[in-house]
């Protein structure tokens, strides 16, 4: 009878276990680090949860990896008015045992 009302009503044919993987999904894309999600899903380790979620979205990696690129420090130029990475960081610059 559950699959006459969702044909009738013109709904996809979603399973429950499905809605378990889209709740999953949707928790990793809001944020959510994987031991809140395998605690969600009532996982026996986290090993199962990040082989079977964390390749979902590609867009969730791509973003990971922009968000890593953003907090590599970068090379200042003198023409920004800023002083240089030499000027900001001598010590940094000096070779042990040179004056």
């Amino acid at each position: 009878m559950g699959q006459r009302v969702v044909l009738t009503a013109g709904l996809p044919p979603i399973r429950l276990h499905d809605l378990r993987h889209g709740a999953a999904t949707l928790a990793y894309a809001a944020g959510a680090d994987t031991k809140m999600v395998s605690t969600m899903l009532r996982h026996s380790s986290t090993n199962l949860t990040e082989n079977t979620y964390t390749t979902v979205l590609p867009e969730l990696a791509h973003a990971a990896a922009e968000a890593s690129a953003a907090i590599v420090p970068r090379a200042v130029s003198q023409t920004d008015g800023l002083p240089s990475v030499s000027q900001r960081h001598p010590v940094a610059l000096r070779i042990p045992g040179e004056r």
